[in-house]
């Protein structure tokens, strides 16, 4: 309930006109800041900055890039701060965390965070992060997997992940729960880096049945490589990444609309810019049935010789299929 009410009350912040003076945001850019570079944060940093260039008039962007590297995400927080950009925006926990440890006194605005108070970001989602508010990404696991089984019988699901970023742990806890409680045996392995991925997929191959990745930020920088390999291995393979889902062959994708959660985003910042407290701002939860979406690779599911049900084809937002997509109004 309590997040029905801020999702009701943010469409309609989000639906009054935010006026907002050229002359805030002409002189100085708004800093935004990716972890790495993959489809869905491409997607988030995309739509944070067509959100802002349509409701901040002037609004110019430094546009930066940690490449996976902690070091450089600390570097970036120190160059907004140095700058005194209008607000800081941070795409993924780990940049996000990099900008609020180094920036108390400038507005900062993460952006798809999975537990943004696991994250030490702010104290309450209702708000009380003094100079930090943002977006989450709290992705729906337990869909996730049940949509993997759906499509075949798992007795051993594996789970690849970054046990370095905080977003990865919780998600990590969720997958055991929802394998305890199904009486799945889960087998994971973890990684510190995208050039670690290949391998950690090769490890656990031939000891499991499908393959599920959460919204995790490394993993997804290598996602290629991981879906190479369960084709090779004919695994079913399910992510909460919809939009790499489009391009790349992974048997489905449940999630949110990464572009999207960038507007939302964006409008975040325009209330910021426009005067509001980032600490009076509750985290931004997507709820919204075109907020979310499900991909469903039918050349994919031919491959790995399974059948998806009529009614989960019908249900997909995006069918791939002879090596097109095809998109389906929300």
């Amino acid at each position: 309930m309590r997040r029905s009410i801020l999702f009701a009350g943010a469409l309609m912040l989000a639906a009054a006109t935010i006026a907002v003076s050229v002359s805030a945001v002409k002189d100085t850019p708004i800093g935004i800041a990716k972890f790495v570079s993959h489809p869905a944060l491409d997607d988030l940093e995309r739509g944070v900055i067509d959100e802002l260039t349509a409701t901040v008039p002037g609004a110019r962007f430094d546009l930066q890039n940690a490449n996976a590297d902690m070091a450089t995400a600390a570097q970036i927080a120190r160059k907004f701060k140095s700058d005194r950009v209008k607000a800081a925006v941070g795409i993924a926990t780990p940049t996000a965390q990099a900008l609020a440890n180094a920036i108390r006194d400038l507005p900062v605005v993460f952006c798809a965070v999975t537990d943004p108070v696991a994250a030490g970001l702010v104290a309450s989602y209702d708000g009380g992060g003094k100079n930090v508010t943002g977006t989450s990404d709290m992705t729906p696991v337990a869909a996730q997997l049940d949509l993997l089984v759906s499509l075949k019988p798992i007795k051993r699901l594996g789970h690849v992940y970054n046990a370095g970023e905080a977003n990865s742990v919780k998600l990590a806890s969720l997958v055991k729960e929802y394998c305890a409680g199904k009486g799945i045996e889960l087998v994971e392995s973890t990684v510190a880096n995208s050039s670690e991925v290949r391998q950690a997929v090769q490890s656990i191959a031939g000891r499991i049945d499908g393959l599920y990745l959460g919204n995790d930020n490394t993993v997804f920088s290598a996602v290629n490589a991981v879906a190479e390999i369960c084709l090779q291995k004919r695994l079913p393979l399910v992510t909460a990444d919809p939009t790499s889902a489009e391009s790349v062959p992974v048997l489905a994708a449940l999630g949110f609309d990464y572009y999207q959660m960038g507007r939302a985003t964006g409008r975040l910042v325009a209330r910021v810019l426009a005067g509001e407290e980032p600490g009076s701002i509750p985290t931004y939860f997507p709820s919204a049935p075109a907020e979310k979406s499900l991909v469903l690779n039918l050349d994919v599911a031919a491959r790995l010789g399974l059948s998806p049900s009529a009614e989960l084809v019908a249900q997909a937002t995006s069918i791939v299929r002879n090596g097109s997509v095809e998109r389906r109004r929300k």
